[in-house]
């Protein structure tokens, strides 16, 4: 459950970026798109504007990720549990991937967390 990694997961697009190069063993002074997930509602709506940014409906990036289109549309709108292994497959499908790593590390650091809504006052 995506639940498990919500306190030390990074969500990130990796565009041409793997873990063995050597572009991402310095922390870049503006990391690409890197998003810090602190709880599970975070990765439905950048999973959503990945696939917007590609030009897919959602049935297609559900075919093309082998998930049901109900799981994509729960997966991006927060709802109910999704499997790890159906998760990794749709990130890796849209180009995106799951990074973990500790809290303290430079490169989490540097990944924005979603912006929080704050109670507005009466």
């Amino acid at each position: 459950m995506i639940s498990e990694f919500k306190k030390s997961a990074i969500w990130a697009v990796t565009e041409g970026h793997h873990p063995g190069n050597s572009e991402m063993t310095s922390t870049p002074a503006s990391p690409p798109n890197l998003l810090r997930v602190t709880d599970a509602t975070a990765v439905g709506p950048a999973i959503r504007a990945r696939r917007r940014e590609q030009s897919l409906r959602i049935d297609d990036a559900a075919s093309l990720s082998g998930v049901s289109v109900d799981l994509l549309s729960r997966l991006e709108n927060g709802k109910g549990a999704v499997r790890l292994d159906k998760l990794l497959a749709v990130l890796d499908s849209l180009g995106l991937a799951l990074m973990l790593g500790p809290k303290d590390h430079p490169g989490m650091q540097a990944a924005s967390r979603p912006a929080v809504a704050r109670p507005q006052k009466s």
